[in-house]
């Protein structure tokens, strides 16, 4: 933050395309924020390839946001088609602390929207967890809507009982394996 610059203030933010440079940046941030001791079983979580694979096949819904010189932020997104509608998609949206409540999002997701118009969405998507109220404000702020509760299970197979059978078997196929092998007979 420059020291004329304060909390809560808007500052010249440049938003452009995410290019290769961006990938190590982009993702290192998204992982200080995402961090799975928040939500170690989401459905979807931060990882390179989330970056990667989505810098590869939907480039264009890959943004950054530049301030003061330094990563401010980045959205990622996706357009989906449908036999008889097309909708887009914000799978991450992530500012960094330094930037917050400065405006980058709100720029980001501008941004982002006006590209979906621009190559035929009619409506928008976007998820986060329903006790992450900042952004569930922001979103519905942004004009985000028909807000609806997900429930998310899951299940640590690692537990389950087949799971220890599984692990025993190949345990057992392994020693086996070693006992069977045929002996090089010893040079004289």
């Amino acid at each position: 933050m420059t020291a004329e610059s304060k909390p809560d203030e808007p500052l010249p933010i440049t938003i452009r395309d995410m290019d290769i440079n961006d990938l190590a940046p982009v993702y290192h941030l998204g992982e200080m924020l995402f961090t799975s001791d928040l939500y170690p079983f989401i459905y979807r979580t931060w990882d390179q390839w989330e970056v990667i694979g989505l810098y590869n096949t939907d480039p264009e819904y890959c943004l950054v946001a530049e301030a003061d010189e330094k990563l401010a932020g980045f959205v990622l997104g996706t357009i989906i088609n449908k036999a008889t509608w097309t909708y887009g998609y914000i799978l991450w949206l992530g500012v960094n602390p330094e930037f917050q409540r400065r405006g980058v999002a709100d720029s980001l997701v501008d941004r982002l929207v006006e590209r979906m118009i621009d190559d035929g969405a009619r409506f928008m998507m976007a998820d986060t967890d329903p006790e992450n109220v900042p952004a569930v404000k922001f979103f519905t702020r942004k004009g985000f809507n028909n807000v609806r509760r997900h429930v998310f299970l899951s299940m640590n197979l690692s537990k389950h009982e087949y799971y220890g059978k599984l692990i025993a078997y190949e345990r057992e196929k392994a020693e086996r394996a070693v006992w069977k092998r045929p002996r090089r007979p010893t040079k004289s």
